[in-house]
């Protein structure tokens, strides 16, 4: 048995598992209730970073998107038809950028030196 302070991690582990939909019968029956306020805090740590990466990929698309085509565009189209105040946007989202468009902005304008 673990002292009451000390934290296991793999119990942790299996417990953000189980919150993050692994079947719950793994749940180690031991858990103190440190170890379940860690896992809840690294849980919503987690869905936090990721709510945060969804809206900043939400926002290049709309910078990347600027109007309708009529053919699916090429990456290079794309940034083609940027303003000149989305470049910048942009290379503050880099990060979040799918891979083609990271490979055009870094053709064009270099890799941001924030990344």
């Amino acid at each position: 048995m673990s002292e009451p302070d000390q934290v296991r991690p793999e119990v942790v582990e299996a417990i953000v598992a189980v919150l993050h939909g692994a079947d719950p019968s793994g749940l180690p029956p031991s858990a103190t209730a440190e170890e379940k306020a860690a896992a809840k805090d690294r849980y919503l740590s987690e869905f936090a970073a990721e709510r945060s990466k969804r809206d900043r990929q939400a926002q290049a698309w709309e910078l990347l998107l600027t109007r309708g085509y009529d053919e699916p565009p090429t990456w290079a189209r794309l940034f083609d038809d940027l303003a000149p105040d989305a470049v910048e946007q942009l290379g503050e989202l880099y990060d979040v950028l799918p891979e083609g468009a990271q490979e055009e902005y870094a053709r064009r304008y270099g890799v941001p030196s924030t990344v």
